[in-house]
């Protein structure tokens, strides 16, 4: 039970049932008036703890394995991802957030930049935030091919020791990312969207939404390292940029042995989206069930033309096979902070709240004046889409041409 970090103290234990009722996991029972918690069950989210008026349950840190192994890993790493021949977004979001890290750890930012003639975009990771950055330039690297980045950043994470491993929860973050940490054998929270750290125990405390986004879990890897997370894009914060690029470079020079030669690159087929980048957008139109069919999204469409926007969708829309994944906006598609989000036809799940929240002005356009998104929203039109939405894009037409 130590391990788990929960207990029952069963001398202040009244067997109540406080604790049996909030527990969302159904985790425990009570047996000779005593509470039990079934600890294939709990996750230590805290509940039963808050609503015991008695302090009989206690949630205690678990032992750290103190040997000299884990005190050799030193540093915040990040994984600078590239994004048709440019450093990603992400990349510098996750650079700011590794300062703060490392300034709880007293430790230094690494940027780690894998990829072929990468010499002249290295400064503006030091203006970024990196101390150092540790580079393997190779033309057999010039693509990314998972496999392969996973052999190398595997090779220097047993030379180096890294404390933290950061890399954005994108496409080419995920796939490699989860090579490393079963090679490595670390641990690996996904979608992350709060990074702190613990300084007494020089622990990351992982913060992601879980059980669709009802409770925010808190998740930790006391005993081996490096520490790894994917954070999506936009939920850090990049640094302003510094007029200082100097930092020191480590260039690897490693032979074809990290070449996996099951795999080999054919082509890059990209996907023929909207025109505005729907990551990178300031204005963002998105539709939703309220469409009713996938013809319906022309509404979208010719708003976002008007205003130079991206089209976005909720997960019900793109369930129904109306627009491509690429547009999700939510939990599982894209977490997105523009300057406007106009959210058409969105009931405003919490799922989907998850991925726009942090956005500067939410308008909502609903017939439901009971609709979840009026409750972020700045803006709320309550009536139907179908007379509002071409209103709206004659109206911005006729501003735009004064």
């Amino acid at each position: 039970m130590k391990d788990r970090g929960i207990k029952v103290i069963k001398e202040k234990c009244v067997g109540c049932g406080l604790c049996i009722k909030v527990c969302p996991f159904s985790a425990i029972v009570l047996e000779d008036k005593l509470a039990v918690i079934d600890l294939s069950k709990c996750n230590l989210c805290g509940a039963c703890k808050d609503a015991c008026k008695f302090g009989a349950i206690e949630i205690f840190k678990p032992q750290i394995v103190d040997t000299g192994v884990i005190k050799d890993y030193k540093g915040v790493w990040v994984f600078i991802e590239e994004e048709e021949g440019k450093i990603a977004g992400v990349s510098f979001e996750l650079l700011g957030k590794a300062r703060e890290l490392a300034k709880d750890l007293n430790s230094e930012v690494v940027g780690i930049y894998l990829g072929y003639n990468l010499k002249e975009k290295i400064p503006i990771l030091f203006r970024k935030g990196a101390d150092k950055v540790i580079v393997v330039d190779k033309p057999e690297l010039k693509v990314f091919i998972s496999e392969n980045y996973a052999n190398v950043i595997v090779y220097l994470i047993e030379k180096y020791k890294p404390e933290v491993f950061l890399a954005g929860a994108t496409t080419a973050g995920r796939s490699l990312v989860s090579r490393i940490a079963v090679k490595v054998h670390a641990g690996l929270t996904a979608d992350c969207t709060g990074l702190e750290i613990d300084k007494e125990r020089r622990l990351l405390i992982q913060t992601r939404p879980a059980f669709g986004g009802n409770i925010m879990a808190q998740i930790i890897t006391p005993n081996h390292r490096p520490q790894m997370a994917t954070v999506r894009h936009k939920v850090m914060k990049e640094l302003e940029e510094s007029s200082s690029s100097v930092g020191e470079v480590i260039e690897e020079n490693l032979d074809g042995e990290f070449i996996d030669q099951r795999v080999r690159f054919i082509d890059f087929i990209k996907e023929e989206g909207y025109k505005v980048n729907l990551a990178d957008a300031d204005i963002i139109v998105s539709g939703g069930r309220g469409l009713g069919a996938p013809d319906n999204f022309k509404l979208i469409r010719e708003l976002a033309e008007v205003l130079g926007a991206a089209v976005g969708a909720s997960r019900a829309a793109v369930d129904s096979g109306w627009i491509p994944y690429s547009h999700q906006v939510g939990q599982t598609g894209r977490t997105v902070s523009p300057k406007i989000y106009i959210a058409c036809g969105i009931s405003g799940q919490i799922q989907h709240l998850v991925g726009m929240q942090s956005s500067k002005i939410i308008v909502a356009i609903n017939k439901d004046p009971e609709a979840p998104i009026f409750k972020v929203a700045n803006y709320g039109i309550v009536g139907d889409l179908f007379k509002i939405v071409p209103l709206l894009t004659q109206k911005f037409k006729e501003i735009l041409k004064r």
